[in-house]
Protein backbone atom coordinates (compact mmCIF):
# COMPACT_ATOMS: atom_id res chain seq x y z
CA UNK A 1 0.00 0.00 0.00
CA UNK A 2 1.28 3.60 -0.81
CA UNK A 3 0.40 6.37 1.50
CA UNK A 4 -0.12 10.22 0.54
CA UNK A 5 -0.26 12.97 3.07
CA UNK A 6 -1.07 16.06 3.02
CA UNK A 7 0.22 18.89 5.52
CA UNK A 8 -2.04 21.37 7.03
CA UNK A 9 -4.33 21.38 3.45
CA UNK A 10 -6.47 24.20 2.61
CA UNK A 11 -8.62 24.12 0.17
CA UNK A 12 -11.58 20.71 0.51
CA UNK A 13 -12.12 20.33 -3.30
CA UNK A 14 -8.20 19.70 -3.49
CA UNK A 15 -8.57 17.28 0.02
CA UNK A 16 -11.47 15.62 -1.96
CA UNK A 17 -9.93 15.25 -5.15
CA UNK A 18 -6.93 13.08 -3.16
CA UNK A 19 -9.67 11.34 -1.28
CA UNK A 20 -11.39 9.64 -4.33
CA UNK A 21 -7.75 9.61 -6.20
CA UNK A 22 -6.67 7.47 -2.97
CA UNK A 23 -10.13 5.55 -3.09
CA UNK A 24 -9.48 4.74 -6.74
CA UNK A 25 -6.36 3.13 -5.94
CA UNK A 26 -6.38 1.98 -2.74
CA UNK A 27 -4.00 4.53 -1.00
CA UNK A 28 -4.06 5.54 2.55
CA UNK A 29 -4.58 9.17 2.72
CA UNK A 30 -3.02 10.85 5.89
CA UNK A 31 -3.91 14.67 6.78
CA UNK A 32 -1.28 16.21 9.01
CA UNK A 33 -1.81 19.24 11.89
CA UNK A 34 -4.12 22.03 11.13
CA UNK A 35 -7.03 21.71 8.44
CA UNK A 36 -8.25 24.96 6.54
CA UNK A 37 -11.91 23.31 6.95
CA UNK A 38 -13.72 20.80 8.74
CA UNK A 39 -13.85 17.68 7.37
CA UNK A 40 -17.84 17.68 7.40
CA UNK A 41 -17.17 20.85 5.41
CA UNK A 42 -20.00 20.40 1.65
CA UNK A 43 -17.28 20.98 -1.02
CA UNK A 44 -14.48 18.48 0.30
CA UNK A 45 -17.75 15.69 0.55
CA UNK A 46 -18.54 17.05 -2.89
CA UNK A 47 -15.48 16.23 -4.35
CA UNK A 48 -15.15 13.51 -2.79
CA UNK A 49 -18.55 12.23 -3.93
CA UNK A 50 -19.75 9.03 -2.84
CA UNK A 51 -15.74 7.33 -2.22
CA UNK A 52 -15.32 8.62 1.12
CA UNK A 53 -16.65 5.48 2.56
CA UNK A 54 -13.46 3.30 0.76
CA UNK A 55 -11.30 6.29 1.89
CA UNK A 56 -8.77 5.02 4.33
CA UNK A 57 -7.99 8.54 6.09
CA UNK A 58 -5.89 8.98 9.15
CA UNK A 59 -5.73 12.35 10.99
CA UNK A 60 -2.63 13.06 12.56
CA UNK A 61 -2.70 16.50 15.22
CA UNK A 62 1.29 16.77 14.82
CA UNK A 63 3.80 15.91 11.95
CA UNK A 64 5.56 14.16 15.09
CA UNK A 65 2.74 11.46 15.40
CA UNK A 66 2.55 10.88 11.71
CA UNK A 67 6.08 10.93 11.21
CA UNK A 68 6.24 7.72 14.20
CA UNK A 69 3.80 5.87 11.72
CA UNK A 70 5.09 6.48 8.65
CA UNK A 71 7.45 4.45 6.53
CA UNK A 72 9.68 5.99 3.90
CA UNK A 73 9.09 9.74 2.91
CA UNK A 74 9.34 11.22 -0.45
CA UNK A 75 8.82 15.12 -0.01
CA UNK A 76 6.70 16.61 -3.10
CA UNK A 77 7.93 20.39 -3.42
CA UNK A 78 8.75 22.61 -5.41
CA UNK A 79 11.22 23.51 -6.71
CA UNK A 80 13.48 20.25 -6.49
CA UNK A 81 16.66 19.13 -8.49
CA UNK A 82 15.18 15.42 -8.57
CA UNK A 83 12.35 15.00 -11.06
CA UNK A 84 9.70 12.42 -9.24
CA UNK A 85 10.72 10.51 -12.20
CA UNK A 86 14.16 9.29 -10.93
CA UNK A 87 12.82 8.06 -7.56
CA UNK A 88 12.75 4.34 -6.86
CA UNK A 89 9.24 4.00 -5.24
CA UNK A 90 8.47 0.61 -2.97
CA UNK A 91 5.44 -0.62 -1.55
CA UNK A 92 5.30 1.09 1.61
CA UNK A 93 6.31 4.43 0.54
CA UNK A 94 4.67 7.95 1.54
CA UNK A 95 3.93 11.09 -0.50
CA UNK A 96 4.22 13.97 1.65
CA UNK A 97 3.04 17.06 0.39
CA UNK A 98 2.45 20.85 1.95
CA UNK A 99 -0.31 22.82 1.85
CA UNK A 100 -1.51 24.92 -1.39
CA UNK A 101 -0.11 28.18 0.17
CA UNK A 102 2.87 27.58 1.80
CA UNK A 103 4.48 24.03 0.93
CA UNK A 104 6.20 22.20 3.49
CA UNK A 105 8.02 23.86 6.49
CA UNK A 106 11.88 24.32 5.44
CA UNK A 107 13.04 22.30 8.21
CA UNK A 108 11.14 19.39 6.71
CA UNK A 109 12.57 19.76 2.92
CA UNK A 110 16.07 20.10 4.99
CA UNK A 111 15.69 16.65 7.25
CA UNK A 112 14.61 14.87 4.00
CA UNK A 113 16.72 16.51 1.74
CA UNK A 114 17.78 13.80 -0.38
CA UNK A 115 13.77 12.33 -1.17
CA UNK A 116 12.59 15.89 -2.14
CA UNK A 117 11.01 15.40 -5.77
CA UNK A 118 9.07 17.55 -7.64
CA UNK A 119 7.62 17.75 -10.80
CA UNK A 120 9.03 19.38 -13.85
CA UNK A 121 7.45 22.97 -14.85
CA UNK A 122 9.83 23.24 -18.32
CA UNK A 123 8.17 26.91 -19.36
CA UNK A 124 9.06 28.26 -16.07
CA UNK A 125 5.78 30.25 -16.33
CA UNK A 126 3.63 28.99 -12.91
CA UNK A 127 5.17 28.19 -9.26
CA UNK A 128 3.50 25.20 -9.01
CA UNK A 129 0.97 22.74 -10.11
CA UNK A 130 -2.66 22.24 -8.54
CA UNK A 131 -1.97 20.01 -5.12
CA UNK A 132 -4.71 17.42 -6.78
CA UNK A 133 -2.87 17.17 -9.92
CA UNK A 134 0.52 16.90 -8.61
CA UNK A 135 -0.61 13.96 -6.16
CA UNK A 136 -2.10 12.09 -9.40
CA UNK A 137 1.04 12.47 -11.24
CA UNK A 138 3.29 10.86 -8.71
CA UNK A 139 0.71 8.48 -6.69
CA UNK A 140 0.78 7.25 -10.71
CA UNK A 141 4.41 7.01 -11.35
CA UNK A 142 4.47 5.54 -8.06
CA UNK A 143 2.16 2.84 -8.73
CA UNK A 144 3.59 2.42 -12.04
CA UNK A 145 6.97 1.25 -10.60
CA UNK A 146 5.72 -0.68 -8.29
CA UNK A 147 2.62 -2.84 -10.46
CA UNK A 148 5.14 -2.97 -13.42
CA UNK A 149 2.56 -1.50 -15.78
Amino acid sequence: MLHISLWEPEIPPNTGNIARLCAATGTRLHLIGRLGFRLDDKSLQRAGLDYWPAVDVVKHVTFEEFERQSGRLWIVETPSEKPYTRADFRDGDCLLFGNESHGLPHGLREKYAERVIGIPMPTGKVRSLNLATAAGIVLYEALRQIHKW
